[in-house]
């Protein structure tokens, strides 16, 4: 390594503890974005992260306001001629539902064993600092970054990004950048960096069953009028196979196969399938047949019922006809499929099997393109040798299962390349209860970004500008 690195890796060594204690003030606000009453909550954590960006160096941190919830700004443009890397990463969090089941309080960061608890610590708060921290660990020493950097923190990523496209759209010119690096995937496993180079995309809609103009006695009726439970179950069993495969029509029509070699590169990771399902309490993993469950989970389709209600909840019996019946579905997509499509030909297939004798509905949410960055791009080569010289072993090529769908138009809006290096492990808990993030990656996250910046300026300004 360089002296640059070298000093800057020392600093970020020195200050870990200091940097442990600021990250757990971020995770103290409660920037629930899904849930109204935390509207003020969500604001302070984006004032909070301008404050941060200012004590660690960077130029013009401020607000950019949004339709929705604030976009926080900062940049460092200090090395002309080299590389801009735009970092992008959010300040909100999932809610924290079922409440009984954490270990300790969401908002009250807990270490444990090597690690922080808390709502946020992983996904994305923890991530998110990291980054900071490490520009301000060469700032604060070296003086300077071997490139540029500019920052764009959003406050909507756990409710669609909705706001972001927008806001980005009008400041074209604040954002453009080179490179857009984020930290918000997984490593592999302990010890084993990863770099996503594809995420699935997504597609969300509600179902609603309606049958007569209010609940109604079983005994009475029961037998001889509509039943909207039984009515969403049959809409529903339709829509899968006993092969694992949706059954909805077209729904296969433009998924983009692995190639031999992604398929190939994908058994060579040696997942163990029969470990996870004793870890998770089960007597077998299932899904789509011909495909194994790193395929299945990552670069395959899915359709999956999220929740389902209607009818008596409470305890005991009510022998009651419901009114009307609701389930909650999500798609997890794959490059080509649209959103938009996908939702047609769910909506489509639910008209085509609704019993007779019920009113159904289709109600359409979120909505998220698929994305795959080019591999051999030098923005995501140069993270190779920055996890070895930290990690001391070269990253593997993922695909996410997840979905962060405001990758894809950053790179429709920007034309710019993402570069996801991410630091949280897979058993981290994200949406969870107990979220988690590993103190050791923490630590070794911010040297590994350390080392990025310097092996991003070897590659150039013209080798590095996004595709």
């Amino acid at each position: 390594m360089n002296n640059g690195i070298d000093a800057a890796i020392r600093y970020a060594e020195a200050e870990n503890e200091r940097f442990l204690e600021e990250l757990k003030a971020f995770i103290r606000i409660p920037s629930i974005s899904a849930l109204s009453e935390h509207k003020g909550d969500v604001l302070a954590a984006a004032r909070w992260l301008v404050d941060a960006l200012t004590r660690a160096g960077a130029h013009g941190a401020r607000l950019v306001e949004t339709a929705g919830n604030p976009v926080v700004y900062g940049e460092w443009m200090g090395k002309p001629g080299a590389p801009t890397a735009l970092i992008y990463g959010h300040y909100d969090v999932q809610p924290v539902d079922p409440l009984n089941l954490w270990q300790s309080p969401p908002f009250e960061p807990e270490v444990r064993d090597g690690k922080i608890y808390g709502r946020g610590t992983s996904d994305d708060k923890g991530q998110v600092f990291m980054h900071v921290k490490a520009v301000e660990a060469w700032l604060k020493t070296v003086g300077e970054l071997p490139v540029n950097v500019k920052f764009c923190f959003e406050g909507e990523e756990e409710v669609g990004s909705g706001s972001l496209p927008g806001c980005l759209e009008a400041n074209r010119d604040l954002f453009q950048a080179d490179v857009l690096v984020i930290s918000d995937t997984s490593m592999l496993a302990p010890g084993r960096p990863a770099i996503c180079y594809g995420l699935r995309g997504m597609a969300a809609l509600q179902v609603d069953v309606y049958g007569a103009k209010g609940d109604l006695h079983s005994g009475i009726y029961g037998g001889g009028v509509p039943n909207p439970i039984h009515a969403l179950v049959e809409i529903l069993a339709s829509m899968h196979g006993p092969d694992g495969r949706v059954r909805v029509e077209g729904f296969y029509d433009r998924v983009r196969e692995l190639t031999p070699e992604e398929r190939e590169a994908i058994r060579e990771l040696g997942f163990d399938e029969e470990a996870l399902a004793r870890d998770l309490g089960l007597t077998a993993l299932v899904g789509e047949a011909g495909y194994n469950y790193v395929e299945r989970t990552t670069a395959r389709p899915t359709l999956e019922i999220n929740g389902i209600y209607g009818g008596f909840q409470g305890e005991g019996t009510k022998t009651v006809i419901p009114a009307e019946a609701h389930a909650k579905i999500t798609c997890r997509l794959v490059p080509d499929q649209e959103p938009g499509e996908i939702m047609d030909l769910i909506a489509a297939h639910v008209s085509r099997h609704a019993p007779v004798g019920v009113r159904v509905e289709v109600r359409r949410f979120d909505g998220g393109r698929p994305y795959v960055a080019p591999l051999d791009h030098p923005g995501i080569q140069a993270a190779i040798p920055a996890y070895e010289a930290v990690y001391g072993t070269g990253p593997v090529f993922t695909r996410l299962g997840g979905s962060i769908p405001i990758v894809e138009e950053f790179h429709r809006i920007l034309g710019l390349t993402a570069v996801m290096m991410g630091f949280s492990l897979p058993t981290e808990n994200n949406h969870a209860p107990n979220e988690h993030f590993d103190l050791e990656n923490f630590k070794k996250g911010i040297q590994t970004l350390c080392v990025y910046w310097n092996e991003l300026a070897r590659r150039g300004l013209s080798e590095a500008a996004g595709t």
